[in-house]
């Protein structure tokens, strides 16, 4: 089941902790990013004190107009001045440590999504696309970046401003005071409960958005298969229809946002209004002065810029919360696959493996394997032979730990598989699949992702053996050619002999072959059956395969047949027995692959 079919409900506060949890790694950073920033904002309350001052001494008649108010009309600038030049210098030391700042927790975003993405199970990664996934992580740090200037430059500005004014208007007006509260935490109440109900729509929007993403991602990548089948108008027609149903939630919910919007204005002309039209009877009556005004007016013309802000920065908020829960889900997703407490480093001395009455199903609808049992000896060659959907490729995704069992057990060299860590145990194993998948990275890279420590003329040694360094000599950057992505600048044949060189230089003890010849031509295969031969030795090898060159060099081959073994032996042995062995040979030996 994707991620876009099992919705989470992910609270709020749980994206909150995994912001904040990674904001702290630099807590210095943020307290002096703090105290910078609060100390900026009531200085931003502090000029508008001075100016009423400066109103003041202005409208006093009984100072000589270039005397003494001259002077003190100076002062006040000069206090002006040097309160603004403070001010200054706080806002410049916020936006540089910003700066430092906000990168940094990005990248960490980034890095633990990585980090725990990865670690997700086959199953994960078979059920989601790759480009919804990567959407997700750039949308949480992306997120983070949006959350963090609004709290630091919106809320807590507006949390000062609205205490601060408070505070001050008190002083003069009580009643005044009280109506600028009281409009003020009408005022956010509303926005807040607004946001809150539009999120549900924000979330579908930002579903909506991933799934668009995501089926880009899958037509792009299957461009061929699109051109060969002649699916452009469908391939359009799909998009088409995701992208309007993207289009009509963007717009509705914009929509809603512009009517808010115009309610929020006619509350703004009202309270300022009701705030001058008090002044003016309190004025009257010999309570307020000029400067009072200019205060008060200033007072309103900073709030209204604060509160201005509010009604997008609300939906904002809430947007860049939505984006930021896709990702936040995944990481409060335990891995499917785990290692078990106190699981122990696999060792392996002898390459033994036991299958005991292993019964595993998909989904828990499709059984695959039933009450399977199979002993391979240490550094015995078995080949998996069956009709499709016998459970071969199974054997190997379950021993592989790709998959828990539903019931049963599997062990190597004794050790359960189930108690040891999957870093030990894939170390043990060296996999060349049926599609072997390249990094979009060089040649060279590779191959050497079987060993990374590996040297140059290591790797190329192992070319050698798997008969891939002629043409990777021919390549126009020789080792230093991209493949491109998934390998898709290299024939079918080219990849398989890239994966057998990185098997060939990881050196495992184990070694799986699942059809890893069905990509070659003749030829190919002929020119690496003595790399296959050099890989096996002296290791416990495990191949599924049709090809009869490979199979019949097997020390022993496993029949299967609906989840179970039915039939083990040699090939000669089979062959006599009769049964559906002998059935696939005959297939496969009048020129069919079975």
């Amino acid at each position: 089941m994707t991620l876009n079919n099992k919705i989470q409900t992910i609270k709020t506060r749980e994206i909150f902790k995994v912001l904040w949890q990674h904001v702290m790694r630099y807590r210095t950073m943020v307290t002096v990013l703090f105290i910078a920033t609060v100390a900026a904002n009531i200085l931003d309350l502090v000029t508008p004190i001075f100016y009423k001052r400066f109103f003041d001494v202005l409208a006093q008649s009984s100072l000589a107009p270039n005397d003494s108010r001259v002077t003190i009309l100076i002062g006040i600038l000069v206090s002006i001045l040097t309160i603004t030049l403070i001010n200054w210098a706080c806002s410049r030391v916020s936006a540089y440590i910003n700066v430092y700042l906000e990168p940094r927790v990005m990248v960490d975003l980034e890095r633990t999504s990585f980090h725990h993405l990865l670690r997700h199970s086959y199953q994960f990664f078979t059920d989601n696309f790759a480009g919804s996934l990567v959407r997700r992580i750039h949308r949480l740090s992306r997120a983070f970046e949006e959350i963090f200037d609004i709290l630091k430059e919106s809320f807590l500005a507006i949390f000062i401003t609205v205490i601060g004014m408070i505070i001050v208007v008190y002083q003069r007006s009580p009643v005044i005071a009280g109506i600028i509260f009281g409009w003020t935490l009408f005022f956010i109440i509303i926005n807040y409960s607004f946001a809150r109900w539009k999120l549900k729509y924000d979330l579908a929007r930002a579903a909506k958005d991933s799934e668009s993403t995501g089926l880009l991602s899958d037509a792009l990548t299957n461009s061929v298969n699109i051109n060969l089948f002649n699916g452009h108008a469908f391939e359009d027609g799909l998009f088409a229809k995701v992208t309007g149903e993207l289009r009509r939630l963007r717009v509705f919910g914009w929509s809603l946002g512009e009517g808010s919007n115009s309610f929020q204005m006619i509350m703004m002309i009202g309270i300022e209004f009701a705030v001058m039209y008090a002044a003016i009877h309190f004025w009257q009556r010999g309570l307020l002065t000029i400067g009072d005004f200019a205060l008060l007016q200033s007072y309103l013309i900073f709030l209204f810029g604060k509160l201005g802000d509010f009604r997008r920065i609300i939906r904002h908020l809430y947007e860049s919360l939505a984006d930021a829960t896709e990702m936040v889900e995944i990481l409060n997703m335990p891995h499917e696959i785990q290692d078990a407490k106190n699981a122990k480093h696999l060792t392996v001395t002898k390459g033994a493996i036991e299958f005991e009455h292993v019964t595993f199903s998909y989904h828990q609808t499709r059984t695959v394997l039933r009450d399977f049992t199979l002993k391979i000896k240490p550094r015995e060659k078995v080949a998996l032979v069956g009709p499709s959907g016998a459970g071969k490729s199974t054997v190997v995704k379950i021993l592989l730990r790709f998959y828990d069992l539903d019931r049963g057990k599997i062990l190597i060299d004794g050790q359960t598989v189930a108690r040891i860590t999957q870093d030990s145990l894939h170390e043990c194993f060296a996999l060349v699949p049926q599609e072997p998948l390249l990094f979009h990275r060089t040649l060279m890279d590779n191959i050497r992702y079987g060993k990374r420590d590996a040297g140059d003329e290591e790797v190329i040694e192992a070319a050698k053996k798997a008969r891939c360094h002629e043409f990777i000599e021919s390549s126009p950057q020789g080792y230093e050619t991209y493949v491109g992505e998934r390998g898709i600048k290299l024939s079918g044949g080219e990849r398989q002999r890239i994966a057998i060189a990185r098997a060939i230089l990881k050196n495992a003890p184990i070694l799986v072959l699942d059809e890893a010849t069905s990509s070659l031509d003749s030829e190919s295969e002929s020119l690496i059956q003595d790399a296959l031969h050099e890989l096996m030795k002296n290791k416990t090898v495990i191949v599924i395969a049709h090809r009869l060159s490979t199979i019949m060099e097997m020390d022993r081959i496993v029949v299967m047949e609906n989840g179970r073994v039915i039939d083990t032996g040699t090939h000669d042995t089979l062959l006599k027995k009769g049964g559906l062995y002998q059935k696939l040979w005959e297939i496969q030996a009048g020129g069919f692959l079975p």
